[in-house]
């Protein structure tokens, strides 16, 4: 299980009268099986926020560690391999492939994986299923609407079964319906034991979390 806990963290972007600093001393833990959302106005600093725990971003100064390991005190090829196996990504805009079938984008995470590509393709599929799209492995992101595209977006993040879900606004693009069905699955993959941090600007979507960060300022209010 994977306790996520943050000391301190500051990110600053440039230097001397130029700078801006996008969050400033900010301290949290999130137990494993947590459900988490991050709120804010826009330019407050949450999806920096995720992006450093995603291991995306480093911070200015601060510490990082996930189950007492200080994240940012490893090698990048070590962070690699902690971001491949502990974490899924889920981004607002998709960020499908529009070239490859939903069973291929579905697999990208599982590039470096040690298995046969017919293992890899059975475990995109049953990603799929596990999102309700079983049928549609073989369409291409433009033959589906954008409610399922999220929804392959989410079978890519928990295709390697990570501990960690990391959502950025996952409902952002999609309509109010589409949007509540999208979230009910988000709560089934908690349910399920798996910890979830998800970035919002929704109101009613938050609540679907056990606790809300909220970020004014770069600042965790």
């Amino acid at each position: 299980m994977k306790r996520i806990k943050a000391e301190g963290i500051s990110k600053q972007y440039g230097k001397g009268e130029s700078a801006v600093t996008a969050l400033r001393e900010v301290s949290f833990a999130i137990d494993a099986g947590e459900f988490v959302a991050v709120m804010g106005e826009s330019g407050s600093g949450k999806s920096t926020l995720l992006s450093i725990v995603g291991t995306l971003n480093s911070p200015t100064s601060g510490k990082l560690t996930v189950d007492g390991t200080d994240i940012y005190a490893l090698g990048k090829d070590a962070r690699a391999d902690f971001r491949r196996e502990s974490i899924g990504f889920v981004f607002q805009n998709f960020n499908l492939i529009p070239y490859l079938t939903l069973a291929e984008n579905v697999m990208l995470p599982l590039a470096i994986v040690k298995a046969s590509r017919a293992k890899k393709k059975e475990m995109a599929l049953a990603a799929l299923e596990r999102v309700g799209l079983s049928q549609k492995g073989g369409r291409l992101p433009s033959q589906i609407s954008g409610g399922e595209q999220e929804r392959v977006a989410i079978a890519r993040a928990i295709v390697g079964r990570p501990p960690i879900i990391l959502a950025d606004e996952p409902t952002g693009n999609l309509d109010s319906r589409t949007g509540k069905e999208i979230m009910g699955l988000i709560g089934a993959l908690n349910d399920e034991g798996m910890t979830i941090v998800m970035v919002t600007h929704n109101a009613e979507y938050a609540e679907h979390a056990r606790r809300v960060l909220r970020v004014a300022d770069g600042v965790l209010a």
